[in-house]
């Protein structure tokens, strides 16, 4: 890989560090619009191919030429510019939590965890847990309220605990087993990850159901104190639930960045579970829980919705004033089917809403163009064209089987995969797609325009997404190429006039590019381990997941 320092190969690289520092140099203006990045002193390019075979491999710096030529032109517009980038990651799952506490070395995860999460490295910047079980857990389905046979209910909550011991210790329970322990790790590596926090299940006690698993509801409206007042009902103490949640975390230096109300609302599985409607959730939302954090925790984010496309039939504006929705910083999608037009049935309700990705289960046995399709169209272009800011994919690790998980779950792999005898990994499809995110392009950085785009994450030849730096000091973004065939791509950037850099883009695969006046990330990925993998199958309902 060569790295242009004013047009001049430089002889400072220094593989072992995965940030390049170049030396001073004189910098342009850049005061109103951003400068031509004609100049810029360092320049990453790297290819990656549906199938692997390339692996965010350097690429030999691009030098401007006057002519296109046949090549697909792609122009990147700075001064069209769109929603802010929060950044990308995957879910801590007491399932991958588990792997890496108890599958690997603390060496082996230590290595793992710096890889993805140090901004030297992948640059992973947002994780998701669960409040509480979800399906994806090594230990039996918990809360943090689980009362005595002789106690109905607990108004004050004086039963709630996130677990006992110390965090990692043999005895430790519920998260400070497994979830805890890892979560303190890579806040040591990357203090600034952002943590989403989704609960799968109210307490048993607080449903009507009286069980965490299944399709029950929150017992909305019921009173559970010694009085009529409004702290005596369910509503109010499901909300201090989610403040004690947090306090609780924050005790052990991890603070939760945002929370949404409910994980698929609309969902009844046999796993922990609780159903709301678009309404219930706006009005718990806007009454009980955003009051209550305002009190505690002000600058905790609630985003809307957490579910699939479906949820999003209707416009959210249909049942939400305005009022309530400065309740919610924005809304969440999971992404395993629906229409175009539900997206913007969240995205474009009210100006002020930011949107994120919260859920997408990883790939298994897809073919490569169906897993590239998912992956670096529907998600890595798609989405983010959509004003997505935020992406988390679902369970960051699983083992060779596609387990552990509690309910048996089958036909799920992770964003790597951890032997779980040997603690050896193999990093997949979605590793890279969030590594070309978190190598490339910095969080505070905002989309631009840039020309070309796959409307649906399959079909209509190259598709691009680009950004520009907060302080306006570079650019990143990436090609898609949704055919079998290699494409050969010309880039340039709005103020050069004609200078156009050529790519090849391989058959369903990625280029990126990063082109700053600052430091940049030149890091590289490790070669996979080698161990066998014997995943379980789909279950032969589960492939209808196209986002559009």
């Amino acid at each position: 890989m060569a790295v242009i320092v004013n047009g001049e190969t430089s002889p400072q690289q220094d593989k072992s560090v995965g940030v390049h520092s170049i030396n001073p140099l004189p910098e342009p203006d850049m005061s109103g619009s951003p400068s031509s990045t004609s100049h810029a002193p360092v320049q990453l390019w790297t290819s990656t191919s549906g199938d692997l075979t390339q692996r965010r491999q350097h690429l030999e710096t691009p030098a401007p030429t006057a002519e296109p030529g046949r090549a697909t032109t792609v122009v990147i517009d700075p001064t069209r510019q769109y929603q802010l980038w929060e950044g990308a990651g995957a879910a801590i799952t007491d399932s991958s939590a588990s792997l890496l506490m108890h599958s690997m070395s603390a060496e082996q995860r230590h290595a793992i965890l710096e890889e993805m999460f140090s901004p030297e490295q992948g640059g992973f910047s947002s994780v998701r847990i669960s409040i509480g079980s979800c399906d994806f857990v090594d230990q039996k389905y918990y809360s943090y309220d689980e009362l005595p046979d002789d106690v109905g209910t607990d108004p004050n909550l004086d039963y709630f605990s996130i677990g006992s011991g110390e965090p990692g210790a043999p005895d430790a329970t519920k998260d400070l087993k497994n979830v805890i322990p890892v979560l303190q790790e890579i806040m040591s590596i990357n203090p600034a990850v952002k943590v989403m926090a989704s609960p799968w299940s109210p307490p048993a006690w607080m449903k009507t159901n009286h069980k965490l698993e299944g399709d029950g509801r929150l017992r909305l409206g019921e009173y559970c104190g010694n009085g009529f007042r409004r702290q005596d009902t369910i509503d109010y103490v499901y909300a201090q639930y989610f403040v004690k949640f947090i306090a609780a975390y924050a005790s052990y230096g991890i603070p939760i960045t945002s929370v949404t109300m409910q994980n698929e609302p609309s969902n009844s599985p046999q796993w922990p579970m609780a159903i709301w409607t678009p309404e219930e959730l706006t009005e718990w939302g806007s009454e009980y829980l955003r009051p209550c954090l305002d009190a505690a925790f002000p600058d905790v984010e609630i985003y809307f919705g957490d579910d699939g496309l479906r949820f999003f039939q209707r416009p959210v504006s249909d049942y939400m004033t305005q009022a309530q929705a400065e309740c919610f910083a924005g809304v969440a999608f999971h992404t395993y089917s629906g229409l175009p037009k539900w997206v913007l049935n969240g995205t474009r309700q009210f100006p002020q809403w930011k949107a994120c990705m919260s859920e997408r289960r990883c790939m298994l046995d897809e073919t490569v163009d169906e897993a590239s399709h998912v992956m670096f169209g529907e998600i890595g272009t798609g989405l983010v064209r959509n004003n997505v800011g935020l992406i988390n994919l679902w369970n960051i690790a699983l083992d060779e089987q596609g387990f552990p998980s509690y309910a048996k779950t089958r036909g799920r792999r992770g964003v790597i995969t951890i032997d779980s005898k040997t603690g050896k990994v193999k990093r997949n499809l979605e590793y890279f797609m969030l590594r070309n995110f978190g190598q490339d392009v910095r969080p505070g950085s905002r989309r631009v325009a840039s020309t070309n785009h796959t409307p649906d994450g399959r079909h209509g030849g190259l598709g691009s997404v680009a950004f520009i730096e907060a302080d306006g000091r570079g650019f990143a973004g990436f090609l898609y190429n949704p055919t079998d065939e290699p494409i050969d791509a010309a880039v340039t950037f709005a103020g050069e006039g004609a200078a156009w850099r050529h790519v090849t883009v391989p058959a369903y695969g990625t280029v990126t590019f990063h082109i700053s006046y600052s430091p940049i990330n030149v890091s590289e990925a490790p070669a996979d381990d080698d161990f066998k993998i014997t995943y379980t199958p789909h279950p032969a309902d589960d492939h209808d997941e196209r986002i559009f």
